[in-house]
């Protein structure tokens, strides 16, 4: 087959591990700077021109499309799919996992687990909204923030408070969340590939840091997850519409509450934790589903 990768660093770990599975099986696969594609976007012959030259058909495509342009990525990636590309994973389902609010509306509104969350806009509401969410400690997080990027604790209501107004003072929507205190500064990274949960990591902040992202000096090791936050995992890529990502679960009390949904999760970490090749059973996806116009959505929505 002809695969297209839509990702703008070709040498990023993920990027090469997913090369190296295509070709190992015997496909084609090309990575196209997501940034340098353009289209003429006419009525029955929708084209995509790539460094002076109009890209061929490809068979499938796989969207590595960075938060920072989560716009001009998906009108590429629709672009494909009104060609009759199959997409890994569809527009659609990535511009709701991308939509914080919006992904945490859809998970609670399938029944999955998640931490009391609240939302306003009017920074008169902001005891309401600390009241809303049980009370300090509270998480405060940025909806436009990613990797651990603008996510703050606050430690009593009257932090929290100033947090909020802070953020709503600088015009930025912010969503706010319980503490999950007994997590204990971890979380859980579950690998959902076409359906099914095909690797697992606990991943640990950083001495004194209670975000656990590897990227702020987090450490990730393999773990048996249970049947119920197996199947939390999947109900939440399949409330997203997604066949391949991360879901980002804390162990509470009362079970498993999902935090995020991710469309581009990074295989490094969790490669290296388990010895799983992850990359291989997401080329072995594309096998499975990718055929003329098998995409659902054609574009649409």
């Amino acid at each position: 087959m002809k695969i297209a990768m839509l990702a703008r660093n070709a040498e990023l770990y993920s990027h090469r591990r997913l090369k190296e599975a295509a070709e190992a099986r015997g496909h084609e696969l090309k990575i196209i700077n997501t940034l340098r594609c353009y289209m003429n976007i006419a009525s029955r012959r929708p084209e995509i021109y790539y460094e002076g030259e109009k890209l061929p058909q490809y068979d499938a495509v796989i969207p590595r499309i960075g938060a920072s342009i989560t716009f001009y990525g998906l009108a590429v990636l629709r672009q494909f799919e009104m060609q009759g590309v199959y997409p890994l994973n569809e527009s659609v389902a990535i511009g709701r996992s991308r939509d914080k609010l919006r992904s945490m509306q859809l998970l609670a509104r399938d029944g999955i687990g998640l931490p009391v969350t609240t939302f306003a806009h009017d920074s008169k509401q902001t005891e309401e909204v600390v009241r809303l969410a049980g009370g300090a400690p509270l998480v405060v997080k940025l909806l436009e923030g990613t990797q651990g990027i603008g996510v703050v604790l606050a430690d009593t209501d009257r932090s929290a408070k100033s947090v909020i107004e802070a953020f709503r003072g600088a015009n930025v929507n912010i969503l706010v969340q319980e503490f999950i205190k007994e997590a204990g500064g971890t979380d859980i990274r579950a690998l959902v590939v076409d359906g099914k949960v095909v690797a697992a990591m606990q991943r640990t902040g950083a001495e004194g840091e209670f975000r656990s992202n590897l990227h702020r000096g987090g450490s990730a090791k393999s773990i048996k997850i249970s049947p119920e936050e197996r199947a939390c995992a999947v109900r939440a890529a399949k409330s997203m519409g997604l066949n391949v990502c991360g879901v980002d679960m804390l162990r509470a009390n009362h079970g498993p509450v999902v935090m995020e949904v991710n469309s581009s999760p990074g295989l490094e970490g969790v490669e290296k934790a388990t010895g799983i090749d992850i990359a291989g059973k997401i080329i072995e996806t594309i096998e499975k589903r990718a055929k003329p116009g098998r995409t659902r959505t054609r574009g649409r929505g």
